[in-house]
């Protein structure tokens, strides 16, 4: 029996055309879109305001921003600058005033601690965490703030904590459901050999094959995808690469590959901004090697894909795109990491003890012995191996070496190590104008770290005098009452930030 084929399909001219007119998206009434916004992040309507006028009229308007403001502060009104400014304004101005800490009613609390430094120390959104030796300690904020217990000790290791970061859970073989999302998973380096990942205030995996000290663990995960893997250097000069998707508490198998190369411990790791398998590794003394995790092969040192030098002692690096930011005895140079090349050098006159830069905005700060930071501008040195000179001198009062050291778009926080040195300056990260001092009651108390992250500050302090420690925490998110400046005027020019960012750049 003969089967019959199916008809051919209609031709474009043979297909009916629809009864209805076509509608475009800027068709909609601004009211109705600005209604389909309440289902959007703030950062998708950031995105929206950028694709067109309409839209941007849209996103613009004060239905969508009083709705945020409500939100995020459901006691507040929003504070006009001037009669034609609207609610967006009024917004992003309360938020950068915020992220500035210049308001003088923060959430305050002090743990005590007993008198021995604190080496490292976290802060996030729900979690204070900070190591002594080798033992770490976590507080719940919320738990502690209410008065409930919020402590969780973690004492697996047997040696001094090096290192701590923490990494997205989903990123690693714990993570099991959308509910687990925003969640972290903190790892640790130690004197003793191992690498610990921890969740839910316990060990959850031990890695180790490093043949001394662990000094090192990379600022991000290597990779894309579910292949992530972490990065380890060691006092052995060794750098490592383990899988944080292997199973089992000890972490059989989760070594990837081993890097020799170095002579030295290794000292600072970091992700390349431009390539997520690049790790460009230091040493203490200056000596940066370029490794390529996906270009792993039968002979280790062929990973190193590239390899230079900067005179002195390492302070800190930063990645930015394809360019490596390097501070290191009294210079800052700039490498280009395609080519291992040194595109600008800065030369400063002093000693530096630490660095921090955000290169989007070409700054970098450096802090120097005599208790000052500087602040300087990328674009006004034009020439490689010049002397810069700085945009402005950040001398908040400190005594002894400048060696804690925060900076993101809206500030710069400095604090010194000197005895009864134990408060910390803010300034305006454009200007270096000082906007407020935050000090420890403590008696001849000294800092041992500090931790920064959007509005919240927590500063670790030590009095001998006392015999005890403290960390202060500060919460400036809902705060109400502006802090007056020094000359006592709200409208001075540094008070107020000149233009505002419905989005953080880095």
């Amino acid at each position: 029996m003969a089967v019959t084929p199916p008809p051919p399909p209609p031709t474009v001219n043979q297909i009916p055309s629809s009864p209805w007119p076509e509608t475009h998206m800027t068709d909609v009434d601004e009211d109705a879109l600005a209604h389909c916004t309440s289902f959007l992040s703030l950062q998708d309507v950031s995105n929206m305001a950028m694709t067109c006028k309409y839209l941007q009229k849209v996103a613009y308007s004060d239905s969508i921003w009083r709705r945020n403001f409500s939100e995020s502060w459901p006691q507040q009104t929003p504070a006009f600058a001037s009669p034609a400014s609207g609610v967006r304004e009024a917004y992003l101005r309360r938020r950068a005033d915020l992220l500035q800490f210049k308001f003088s009613d923060p959430v305050v609390a002090d743990f005590v601690t007993d008198t021995k430094p604190v080496d490292h120390i976290l802060l996030n959104e729900k979690h204070i965490i900070f190591s002594k030796g080798p033992v770490i300690q976590v507080i719940k904020i919320d738990d502690w703030l209410s008065g409930r217990d919020s402590v969780v000790t973690l004492s697996d290791h047997s040696a001094r904590i090096t290192c701590m970061r923490l990494f997205p859970l989903n990123e690693t073989s714990l993570y099991r459901s959308e509910e687990q999302w925003k969640e972290n998973v903190l790892v640790t380096s130690s004197s003793d050999h191992c690498i610990r990942l921890w969740w839910k205030g316990s060990c959850r995996r031990c890695l180790t094959g490093h043949r001394g000290s662990v000094t090192a663990l990379s600022d991000k995960l290597l990779g894309n995808g579910t292949g992530k893997v972490l990065a380890s250097g060691g006092e052995d000069g060794t750098v490592r690469l383990w899988s944080l998707s292997s199973s089992g508490r000890r972490g059989q198998h989760a070594l990837k590959a081993t890097f020799y190369g170095h002579q030295k411990p290794i000292k600072l790791m970091s992700v390349a901004g431009h390539k997520t398998s690049i790790l460009v590794t230091v040493t203490g003394d200056s000596k940066v090697r370029l490794w390529d995790a996906a270009a792993q092969s039968a002979v280790p040192s062929s990973s190193c894909v590239g390899m230079t030098s900067v005179p002195g002692p390492l302070v800190n690096i930063k990645c930015h795109e394809q360019l490596l930011y390097l501070a290191a005895g009294s210079s800052v140079v700039v490498i280009d990491l395609r080519t291992m090349r040194q595109v600008l050098s800065y030369s400063i006159d002093e000693k530096l003890y630490s660095f921090e830069a955000i290169p989007s905005k070409s700054l970098f700060c450096v802090g120097s012995n005599n208790g000052r930071a500087m602040l300087y501008d990328i674009r006004r040195v034009k020439l490689s191996d010049s002397k810069a000179e700085p945009v402005i001198e950040l001398d908040g009062g400190h005594t002894g070496p400048l060696t804690h050291l925060h900076m993101d778009p809206y500030k710069i926080v400095t604090g010194g190590r000197g005895m009864e040195d134990s408060h910390v300056n803010v300034w305006e990260s454009n200007t270096g104008a000082l906007i407020s001092s935050l000090t420890c009651d403590l008696e001849e108390a000294s800092m041992d770290a500090l931790a920064v992250t959007e509005c919240r500050i927590v500063i670790a302090n030590t009095s001998r005098l006392e015999d005890s420690g403290v960390l202060r925490y500060r919460d400036f998110s809902n705060a109400s009452c502006p802090a007056v400046n020094r000359e006592g005027d709200h409208s001075s020019k540094f008070w107020n930030p000149q233009s505002y960012s419905d989005t953080e750049t880095e």
